[in-house]
């Protein structure tokens, strides 16, 4: 736990019924924990709408569409646009061989499109889904330019996160580090200027099955730290610096 609200959880999904039932003490406990801002993640035409609904200074939004179920994404895109002082991010968004498959992958790959370029035109930074498809989802950022990225709970070649991570994009850290030799190992090889910090609550908590919450964020510090044999707090500071850059906020 730390003293200075400096965490930043930048990929949640508060309107789970697990979460938004109980919104306030969820919140309350985040701060507990450190969390100083929450960036949650609206899936889809209503879920994005719910997103909105909450936001707030501590709780940002993101809103996208799932890869392996597009219906409604034109009505994301206009509600982005619509809305679009009051998203901080596009996504997530990407490219799914986990739930999607290959059939649907040139579908996959042309909404993906079209969600970039959205981002780049308003400016805002693309939270990226690429399960099980890491390495061609970098190949297609690259190819239309993006710079301000955040790959969400990465799960690819790390040779290719190292590529992306001097281009910079930014590779967000769920808890599951806690059981994910994967995760280590992304850590292990990309810099402190490439990490970001998320829970992608209610997922992807430091066990299988557990209910994660933002507070959790600091499992995340804890792993990083470990790893990379530097002191906790320096994870702290470096992740929170990188959140301000790519979301453009300030203190």
């Amino acid at each position: 736990m730390f003293a200075v609200a400096l965490l930043v959880d930048v990929h949640a999904h508060l309107t789970d019924p697990r979460l938004i039932a109980r919104l306030g003490t969820v919140l309350a406990s985040a701060a507990a924990a450190g969390v100083w801002r929450v960036v949650t993640c609206g899936v889809g035409p209503e879920d994005s709408e719910r997103a909105l609904e909450i936001v707030d200074g501590r709780v940002r939004a993101s809103l996208g569409v799932a890869p392996y179920d597009l219906r409604g994404y034109e009505q994301v895109i206009r509600l982005i646009e619509r809305k679009a002082g009051e998203v901080d991010a596009v996504g997530e968004v990407g490219l799914d061989l986990y739930r999607g498959s290959k059939e649907t992958l040139g579908e996959q790959t042309r909404v993906f499109r079209e969600f970039i370029r959205l981002a780049k035109e308003l400016d805002k930074p693309v939270v990226v889904h690429s399960r099980n498809a890491g390495k061609l989802a970098i190949e297609v950022l690259l190819h239309e330019g993006a710079e301000r990225v955040v790959m969400h709970a990465y799960d690819g070649d790390v040779s290719a996160a190292r590529r992306a991570a001097e281009r910079g994009f930014k590779f967000s850290i769920p808890p599951r580090i806690a059981e994910s030799e994967q995760k280590r190992s992304l850590v292990r090889r990309l810099p402190l200027e490439a990490l970001l910090l998320e829970t992608d609550s209610p997922w992807l908590g430091p066990s299988k099955g557990s209910l994660n919450e933002p507070k959790n964020a600091w499992i995340s510090v804890e792993w990083i730290a470990r790893v990379k044999s530097v002191p906790p707090q320096r994870v702290v500071e470096a992740t929170y610096r990188n959140a301000l850059e790519t979301f453009g906020w300030t203190d």
